[in-house]
């Protein structure tokens, strides 16, 4: 239930072609620490890149962050995707807002996120294929620590991917 489909080291290492391969046209992304850093307020070259791509390939995406509405908004608009702020993740609320956005079954949505006890979880609990990736920086949410803890004991190491 925990265990993530897939581990990549960052988003802009998700391979478009192998997504496509697998049926998926649909994606739930994350934001601080995924798409980008924890108190950063530019998108990294790669990953703004990343998702044009996405967007030229025909992927839907959504973005679903626990941080708040104004710095969501501000970023998915930038990226001219529609966002759920406030997800509450890993209840699995947000997630399942995210897949009635993109219309599409669950078998061609896959999320993709920084952390196994928020983003892995709420898409297992939705019958999601997640993709686990590695933190842009060490800088989180007090809770977020906590959680990184649980995930060391979990995941002692993240295989290659």
């Amino acid at each position: 239930m925990l265990g993530p489909d897939r581990y990549v080291t960052r988003l802009a290492d998700v391979p478009h072609e192998h997504l496509e391969e697998l049926g998926f046209r649909g994606l739930i992304v994350d934001l601080d620490n995924t798409l980008m850093g924890f108190r950063q307020t530019e998108l990294c070259v790669d990953h703004l890149a990343w998702c044009e791509r996405a967007h030229e390939r025909g992927f839907k995406m959504v973005m679903v962050s626990n941080n708040f509405t104004a710095r969501v908004t501000g970023i998915a608009n930038q990226l001219r995707i529609p966002c759920i702020p406030n997800a509450l993740k890993p209840l699995p609320f947000g997630v399942m807002r995210a897949m009635k956005m993109l219309d599409l079954p669950r078998s061609q949505i896959a999320v993709v996120g920084d952390q196994l006890f928020t983003d892995v979880l709420s898409g297992k609990m939705c019958g999601l294929y997640t993709i686990l990736t590695e933190p842009i920086e060490a800088k989180d949410f007090p809770i977020t620590k906590v959680f990184r803890f649980f995930e060391k004991l979990m995941l002692p190491e993240r295989p290659a991917p």
